[in-house]
């Protein structure tokens, strides 16, 4: 009797499978580009579903997942290294980590600030803003606009953005920070819906351009024109003390001390849930500094790459933090045996809160949701670059398997929402099915 039982399961798994093959083969949608898609099953170590795992894909954001696993790996999940420091009699010289929460709008964090401030040495800030380039490699020179493409830097102040709120109630709109106020031109414009920011090129310069009519809340962030030496004056401007720009290489070598700041957690959260390509930028900074005292992306990834990424099937071709490069390339049967070491050293309550949710919360609250009264069953990292998709990730299943996910797509000529519609209709067959 049991090997009956036993026959028939694996009888209804081997159609199961068929079934999701041909979900994908006979797909009007999926036929028009490249697509690459892996299912795994990790509790038996059995591939469910493979279609081109073996090839290279554009990831655009699920990039993303390597640098969590690197940053995870290296800085762990308590306080990050927000500022490097040296004591030279009644000197205090401090220069950056790569740290992005210093009075970053959402993380909020003035544990530097407060260090800085309670000081009653002289202030000098060491300028090795030369080591981090502000755009990565292959990035696009007319995104300096747009906040996916935050510049990144040594020393990030505000996230290095500049924050437009307005809420029903006001009618102007809260600065933040606050001293870019003056910095700031409105120009009407009948024709717009919606306001429209816009920086000059190469200064801090804004203007807008307003509805005739408007109601309701608006946000947006502007990525600002980073420079050390606006970041003396920024610096000096919030602590009411003078701050001093210095450049001495020689400081660069020494043993810094360090100041402990934002919780590492509240970083991986919000660059996972919301793809923030600023954070993703800065964490593989971090690591940088946290394995040799330098401000390196390149010395990150190739740590990453030797130390913890050679056991890979494929090796990946990763340039940047964020995925906005289209220089990177992985594999998915790469990004399946990514997920499953994440799975072996993050606990699945953390991915959970680190991760998007179908249906819940992230880049995929309006997708992948569950039946009505059911909990999200997709817990997976989104991918978004012109002529590139991906989801990767974790699909729990209505029989309580957790099964391991990477589907990639490039080269589509059609709306992403076509490909997303396709897919959840794959994936919610998988849940119901397994």
């Amino acid at each position: 009797m049991k090997k009956v039982i036993l026959g028939l399961a694996v009888l209804i798994s081997s159609c199961a499978v068929q079934k999701i093959n041909k979900s994908f083969s006979k797909s009007e949608v999926f036929e028009q580009g490249h697509l690459g898609f892996m299912l795994l099953d990790p509790d038996k170590d059995k591939v469910l579903v493979d279609i081109n795992s073996d090839k290279y894909f554009i990831p655009a954001s699920n990039t993303k997942l390597f640098t969590f696993y690197t940053a995870y790996t290296v800085l762990g999940d308590e306080l990050v290294n927000g500022l490097n420091y040296l004591e030279r009699g009644d000197s205090l010289i401090f220069w950056g980590t790569g740290d992005p929460s210093f009075l970053h709008p959402d993380l909020k964090n003035q544990v530097a600030l407060d260090f800085l401030k309670s000081q009653s040495k002289s202030l000098y800030l060491l300028d090795n803003f030369d080591q981090v380039k502000a755009f990565g490699p292959g990035w696009s020179w007319d995104w300096y606009n747009y906040y996916y493409a935050t510049e990144r830097s040594a020393f990030p102040i505000y996230g290095n953005v500049v924050r437009f709120d307005k809420n029903e109630e006001d009618s102007n709109f809260e600065i933040i920070p606050s001293l870019f106020k003056n910095r700031l031109k409105p120009e009407k414009n009948e024709n717009w819906k919606s306001y429209n920011f816009e920086r000059d090129r190469y200064e801090n310069l804004f203007t807008y351009q307003q509805p005739a009519k408007w109601e309701g809340t608006f946000e947006t962030d502007i990525p600002l024109v980073t420079s050390p030496e606006m970041t003396a004056i920024w610096l000096g401007q919030e602590l009411d003390k003078k701050v001093t720009l210095i450049k001495n290489d020689t400081y660069l070598k020494g043993n810094p001390k360090k100041v402990q700041t934002s919780a590492a957690d509240s970083i991986y959260s919000q660059m996972m849930k919301i793809s923030d390509n600023f954070l993703a930028e800065q964490l593989l900074l971090l690591v940088s500094d946290q394995l040799n005292n330098t401000l390196s992306t390149a010395d990150a990834i190739a740590y990453a790459k030797e130390n913890l990424l050679a056991d890979l099937p494929d090796e990946p071709l990763w340039v940047d933090g964020s995925g906005l490069s289209a220089r990177n390339m992985f594999t998915p049967r790469s990004i399946i045996a990514l997920l499953g070491k994440i799975r072996a050293e993050v606990p699945l309550e953390k991915i959970k809160a680190y991760f998007p949710a179908g249906g819940e919360s992230g880049t995929i609250r309006n997708w992948y949701k569950a039946d009505e009264g059911q909990p999200a069953y997709i817990y997976a990292k989104t991918g978004s670059l012109s002529m590139s998709n991906a989801l990767s990730g974790y699909l729990i299943t209505k029989s309580g398997k957790v099964l391991h996910f990477s589907c990639m797509m490039n080269n589509y000529a059609k709306p992403s929402s076509e490909l997303k519609k396709e897919l959840e209709k794959i994936l919610y067959q998988i849940h119901d099915t397994y």
